[in-house]
């Protein structure tokens, strides 16, 4: 069996029994080192991935990817709809018009962003839908004053299917008795459950034709046409250029990079920042393998002296430790690739078991935009990972395998 001599000695090194206990020590350490560098990366990369996904599924899919909207009432949508199909890049259209205000229900009080839809047309461009936990779009019939809230709307005010909530908008109405609030009574016809605080606490669904009538409008005006695009990041372009082809200069375009543009941008800068300093880690450990080296170099010094005098060149004794070192480095490598693919492919459902347990939210819904730890593993990362484990491990030993072999065996020998 051809086994080249460098990688003979290097592999008897490596499992062989030093006299050095310390060594060996040591070297085991840099191993665990390096599995727990690449563990904790591959685990936090994933959650960061998760963080993305959930982003861009949940909350963009919920939010507009981009409007077309008017500083007057629209009052035929389905023509702005219909120029805005034209671009390729856009894939679906739904009218749409948002107030602010305030949810009443006793003494509970809630803030909230009622978004007036077409029941229908929502469909395509939202995913709201898909969460409902109670009641369904269908539930908003125009003139009935139905409305759709979140979960966590619903527990602060207390209400459930068939409640009455009083809505409060920031104006006034001025009559001849003095001026008023101006208020609507609705009835609870829906509770969705996204996720995402943001969304559950403070969103509410109503019909496009109820909020024309708050807001004095003729039935069929709307505020503006909501897109749904088939690239998130095209929207600030697209939605420029719709406008462009609409005739008058009352029209302008929003997107999602003005209203949650800043939190994805932040998700991707602290993957960024927090994979670079966990890198360290790893780093560190590699790092450990130089000691590791060292020190078997120390231990060897008379065995490097004999292979010199038997006839083994330079490279050869430098090849010995490289070799050495980069076991070192893989074993630890994989021990790390494989545990962290288990932990990220089960830490959202342990991190859930352990809430359920200890009655802790690590995540809470009115703080974070999502209330639960997602996770997302990607082969590139765990690619990327490993290969720059290996990569640090590998250049960890160039300078004790250097030194190994610019040992002379004269001065090796002599006190022998």
């Amino acid at each position: 069996m051809f086994r080249p001599f460098p990688i003979y000695i290097g592999m008897r090194y490596v499992r062989a029994k030093r006299r050095n206990h310390f060594v060996s020590f040591i070297s085991l350490t840099s191993m665990i080192g390096l599995a727990l560098g690449v563990l904790v990366m591959i685990v936090v990369l994933s959650v960061m991935n998760g963080f993305d996904h959930e982003m861009r599924t949940r909350v963009l899919g919920m939010v507009p990817h981009a409007t077309v909207e008017s500083y007057q009432p629209i009052d035929d949508w389905h023509a702005v709809a219909d120029r805005a199909m034209k671009n390729p890049h856009v894939t679906a259209t739904a009218p749409f018009t948002q107030l602010q205000g305030m949810l009443i229900q006793e003494k509970a009080v809630q803030t909230v962003l009622l978004n007036a839809i077409d029941p229908v047309e929502e469909r395509k461009v939202s995913i709201i839908g898909d969460f409902m936990r109670e009641g369904n779009l269908n539930a908003l019939k125009p003139g009935q004053f139905g409305v759709i809230i979140g979960t966590l709307a619903a527990e602060k005010l207390g209400v459930k299917i068939g409640d009455k909530v009083t809505y409060i908008a920031p104006e006034v109405a001025v009559t001849p008795a003095g001026m008023f609030p101006r208020m609507k009574r609705f009835t609870v016809v829906g509770i969705f459950s996204v996720g995402a605080g943001e969304l559950d606490g403070s969103v509410g669904l109503i019909h496009v034709e109820d909020a024309a009538r708050l807001q004095r409008w003729q039935p069929n005006q709307v505020q503006g046409v909501r897109l749904k695009l088939d690239d998130l990041f095209q929207a600030p372009q697209v939605a420029w250029e719709i406008v462009q082809t609409l005739s008058g200069n009352d029209y302008y375009a929003r997107d999602w990079t003005r209203s949650h543009g800043n939190l994805y941008q932040a998700i991707g800068m602290e993957k960024t920042m927090i994979g670079l300093l966990l890198l360290l880690i790893v780093a560190v450990a590699a790092f450990n393998i130089i000691s590791t080296l060292v020190m078997v170099v120390t231990d060897k010094t008379s065995d490097i002296a004999i292979l010199r005098t038997l006839g083994a060149t330079p490279w050869q004794i430098m090849w010995i430790f490289m070799v050495q070192g980069t076991v070192i480095g893989v074993i630890g490598t994989l021990l790390g690739c494989v545990l962290g693919i288990v932990a990220a492919l089960n830490i959202s459902g342990l991190i859930a078991w352990f809430e359920q347990a200890t009655g802790h939210h690590f995540l809470n819904a009115q703080v974070y935009f999502i209330s639960y730890l997602p996770s997302q593993l990607q082969i590139h990362d765990v690619i990327l990972v490993c290969g720059a484990s290996l990569l640090l491990s590998f250049l960890a030993t160039l300078y004790p395998s250097w030194s190994a072999a610019r040992t002379q065996p004269a001065e090796a020998l002599r006190y022998e």
